[in-house]
């Protein structure tokens, strides 16, 4: 009877194996994952009828997000001011660059389904493809795909750019490592102007021997796409465009529930002021860059990664549900580089698997999402609590990472 037990046992393992090694080491099933994901995700948003914003008389598609960019293009070319309400055409303001209204043109003449679809699909590969040109296992490349897959279906059910944003900033890190450094300036320069937090990726240039050539890189990228959109408007027209998008951007500084500053008066009851979360952020920020003699380590740079798409969410005063497809490929790149020990490591990623990835899903029911879930910031804790991990990490065990 014990040797059957054993057997059993025994056969138990290799099949376990067998699944381990069939979804760790086979990248390109997770191309197909993605690519499925945006597909499922188009038709649920396209498909999905109407529906009513809280706050607004209007009714609007469940596409609501890329019918913003998508007419962005439109008022760039008729010299409209892209930063004002258009109540007939979508709900909620265009919050990004002129560029990023440009460059959406190549979409924008498509119908509808088609450039949704292509949208989705372009924010789904860019972050296949940015994790899979790092230079990880494949198994540790798996590894981030399956902790970042209900993530980003999340996002892209939202036809969001994070997971564009996250894919363009991990593709720099993988492009600098290949020593190809303008494109690696180019794709941060990309983010800049689709959201204006993706300038801290710029970090990762210093921790290159080629940073002052990077930092020239840089200061070109962003030359050169600010003044992009001059093939379509005037020099006049581009500086009002800039005046008024930096306007919007003051007037939009009331923190969310899923910042910091939200997560601190959930918890607390004590209203921090926004300015002083983004101070004591910045000096976070600039602390593990002095680590200045660990920068020739490959782990050591894959952990400041880390550090830096975690920051830019849990810093992020904005932060919806949708961004956090960002902060979760830094957790995923932090289990990879993390010299802690592995239980320790496993448990801090299913508790951001479950409790930020799974905890806006219909796994936990309506009832626990609002009365739980949604009062006590809880999507946002696993990211702020592996940040401050990846900080410690970095700042006060540095060589165990080296060491590794």
């Amino acid at each position: 009877m014990e040797f059957k037990k054993l057997k059993y046992h025994f056969a138990e393992l290799r099949m376990y194996k067998r699944l381990k090694d069939f979804f760790l080491n086979k990248p390109w099933l997770f191309l197909l994952v993605y690519v499925i994901a945006a597909l499922v995700a188009t038709l649920q948003e396209y498909a999905g009828g109407t529906k009513q914003f809280e706050g607004s008389d209007g009714i609007y598609t469940h596409y609501n997000n890329y019918l913003i960019f998508k007419q962005s293009f439109y008022h760039l070319l008729a010299g409209s001011n892209l930063y004002i309400h258009y109540p007939q055409e979508h709900y909620d303001l265009y919050k990004y660059s002129p560029t990023f209204a440009l460059v959406f043109g190549l979409l924008a003449w498509l119908p509808d389904g088609a450039g949704l679809l292509l949208w989705n699909v372009l924010n789904a590969i860019a972050l296949f493809f940015g994790v899979k040109m790092l230079n990880l296992k494949t198994s540790e490349k798996n590894i981030v795909f399956l902790l970042t897959a209900v993530e980003l279906f999340t996002s892209l059910q939202n036809s969001q750019s994070n997971a564009l944003i996250a894919g363009l900033i991990v593709l720099a890190m993988a492009l600098m490592e290949r020593e190809r450094f303008f494109w690696a300036c180019l794709c941060i320069a990309l983010t800049v102007y689709i959201k204006l937090f993706g300038v801290f990726a710029f970090a990762l240039c210093l921790l290159y021997r080629s940073r002052w050539k990077m930092i020239g890189y840089s200061a070109l990228s962003i030359l050169l796409l600010a003044i992009l959109p001059l093939l379509v408007v005037s020099v006049d027209q581009l500086k009002e465009c800039y005046f008024n998008w930096w306007s919007l951007l003051q007037s939009d500084y009331v923190p969310n529930y899923l910042s910091l500053v939200g997560v601190v008066k959930a918890w607390t009851g004590i209203s921090l002021k926004q300015n002083w979360i983004l101070v004591a952020g910045l000096i976070a920020f600039l602390i593990p860059l002095s680590k200045i003699r660990f920068y020739q380590d490959a782990k050591f740079r894959l952990m400041m990664l880390a550090m830096i798409l975690l920051w830019m969410v849990v810093f992020n005063h904005k932060v919806e549900s949708p961004t956090f497809i960002i902060a979760l490929v830094g957790v995923g790149i932090w289990y990879t580089a993390s010299s802690l020990d592995q239980r320790l490591k496993n448990s801090l990623a299913l508790f951001a698997f479950i409790f930020t990835s799974l905890s806006t899903t219909d796994v936990f029911p309506n009832f626990i999402q609002e009365n739980l879930f949604e009062p006590w910031s809880i999507k946002a804790i696993p990211c702020i609590a592996i940040y401050f991990v990846s900080f410690y990490e970095l700042v006060f065990k540095p060589n165990r990472l080296v060491n590794q």
